[in-house]
């Protein structure tokens, strides 16, 4: 196993930036009209959760750092959410959505763990 140097060094937060990025992908699906609702939420969620990731990894304490991944696990819910509602609306087909679904599981059993093995 490699050496953690940095939150780039974390498979969970590398996997949180594709999560991101298959976000980012995603909304360009979306309607105009929803640059402001939907769109904004979708992308303020995505980017949520690696950047919390990261800014947990900087703190200090594991206490801190338990508590910065569940606000990116809790980031993550948001994002299933508005994905599901995106198709629940018709913006989007389920299998848009798939990739990030997939992706977005992998993510959440990674935090789950992480959370698990920082807390006593």
């Amino acid at each position: 196993m490699a050496e953690i140097r940095s939150h780039r060094d974390l498979v969970v937060w590398q996997k949180a930036m594709d999560l991101a990025v298959e976000a980012y992908r995603i909304v360009r699906a979306l309607p105009d009209a929803e640059r402001f609702g939907l769109i904004s939420q979708l992308t303020r969620a995505a980017t949520s959760i690696p950047a919390n990731i990261a800014e947990g990894h900087g703190r200090t304490g594991t206490r801190e750092y338990a508590n910065f991944l569940s606000i990116a696990r809790g980031s993550l819910k948001e994002l299933e959410t508005l994905l599901e509602l995106a198709v629940r609306v018709g913006y989007l087909k389920a299998e848009d959505i798939h990739a990030a679904q997939t992706v977005a599981d992998e993510v959440g059993r990674m935090l789950t763990t992480l959370i698990q093995r920082l807390r006593p």
